[in-house]
């Protein structure tokens, strides 16, 4: 799975607030990365998930997704939280969630690449 991301020219990198509905509505699938705070959902991606709930739930949009978040020790609340949410669009879990505990060392970064890497494949291949 080693350079997938290359092989994806249709693979867009954003920052949460710069997306909205119509970006995700024209997706194949979406990689959530984002932060926990508080044992919650860092507020960048709460927002984005706030703003396109609707909207997504009126396009009838249900997409296969996969969530990494970056937590300082446990990370399930931003997880559970970010599932609840999005089994209300629906979207469908591709991928069961990484949580990378902690500061990000080269084995985590390894890891997070690889997750991202096996979810374009997966995409790419029809599999989600």
């Amino acid at each position: 799975m080693e350079g997938a991301l290359e092989h994806c020219p249709e693979a867009r990198f954003s920052r949460s607030v710069d997306v909205g509905a119509p970006e995700i509505v024209a997706s194949t699938g979406v990689l959530l990365v984002c932060a926990e705070n508080s044992g919650r959902l860092a507020g960048g991606m709460k927002d984005l998930l706030d703003r396109t709930f609707y909207p997504l739930i009126e396009h009838r949009c249900s997409l296969p997704y996969a969530l990494l978040v970056s937590a300082g020790n446990d990370g399930r609340g931003a997880v559970a939280e970010a599932q609840r949410i999005l089994r209300g669009v629906p979207f469908t879990e591709a991928l069961e969630p990484l949580i990378i505990r902690g500061l990000p060392d080269r084995v985590a970064l390894h890891k997070a690449r690889e997750f991202g890497a096996g979810f374009a494949a997966g995409l790419d291949m029809g599999i989600f």
